[in-house]
């Protein structure tokens, strides 16, 4: 029988980026392995980002696969859980509820374009007193305004709540060349084919091959605009052949990836 093993619970402790005087702070978390930091909420809104690393973030609203290049927004008191996909640096923006009307009351996923990415990682060696009305102020300011001004993206990967569907899911998050197949997974869970397909439905709103799809598109992303050719990153997520990733890429993003790393916000997939 195949078991899949839950990861290892990760203490997560943000008490200094709940109470701190300044009504926002930027703290550093970084995990091994795959960890999960387990259901929990916030008093203050948080824009959970990752460096490196791919977190899997579940919360009332549903889940989302965020590679690094997003970032999850999560408003005050909202119950979330993380999941991490193999090493993860993540990077957390906590803001005091009430700071900004326009960081919105609903969960989203946002781009994490260059600029946004270079405040946070500067935010971290501030210090959590930081002083009023200098350049420091102004970074974290600006960090809202950034947030504020990305646009919610309608590209993500929705995730499955069914505990062992997940699972498997997760399985092709950590490593995008697996084969996966419609039939093999409803061998793994047990059930027949059909029944796995409505339930993948159900669940993620998506078919089982277009969410494959998309998953592996999506991973893709960070790893193409670090500067890896296109037939090393079709090959390392699942693709036969680099017109077959090319082909994929422009259906879903409307543009070959060549493309794509010349626009405007090609940072918000980098690593």
């Amino acid at each position: 029988m195949d078991k899949l093993q839950p990861p290892a619970e990760f203490d997560l402790r943000p008490e200094h980026g709940e109470s701190t005087p300044r009504a926002v702070a930027v703290l550093a978390t970084d995990a091994e392995g795959h960890a999960v930091i387990p259901l929990h909420s916030h008093r203050r809104g948080q824009l959970i980002h990752a460096i490196s690393g791919v977190m899997i973030v579940s919360a009332e609203a549903g889940s989302w696969v965020v590679p690094p290049g997003r970032g999850a927004w999560l408003p005050p008191g909202m119950v979330h859980g993380i999941r991490m996909a193999g090493d993860v640096r993540m990077r957390t923006v906590f803001v005091e509820p009430g700071t900004r009307a326009g960081l919105g009351p609903d969960c989203r996923v946002i781009p994490v374009d260059a600029l946004l990415r270079e405040l946070i990682v500067a935010a971290i060696a501030l210090p959590l007193d930081y002083a009023q009305g200098g350049r420091d102020e102004r970074v974290m300011e600006l960090i809202l305004d950034e947030i504020e001004r990305a646009p919610a993206l309608s590209l993500h990967v929705p995730m499955p709540r069914h505990a062992r569907l997940a699972a498997l899911c997760e399985e092709l998050v950590r490593d995008p060349a697996l084969p996966a197949s419609l039939e093999a997974w409803a061998k793994r869970l047990h059930m027949n084919a059909r029944t796995l397909a409505r339930l993948f439905q159900r669940e993620t709103g998506m078919n089982f091959g277009a969410w494959c799809r998309q998953a592996r598109l999506l991973l893709s992303l960070p790893r193409l605009a670090a500067g890896a050719s296109i037939l090393e990153v079709a090959l390392a997520h699942g693709y036969d052949s680099p017109s077959a990733y090319a082909a994929m890429f422009r259906r879903t993003l409307g543009m070959p990836p060549s493309q794509y790393l010349q626009a405007p916000g090609p940072a918000e997939g980098a690593g």
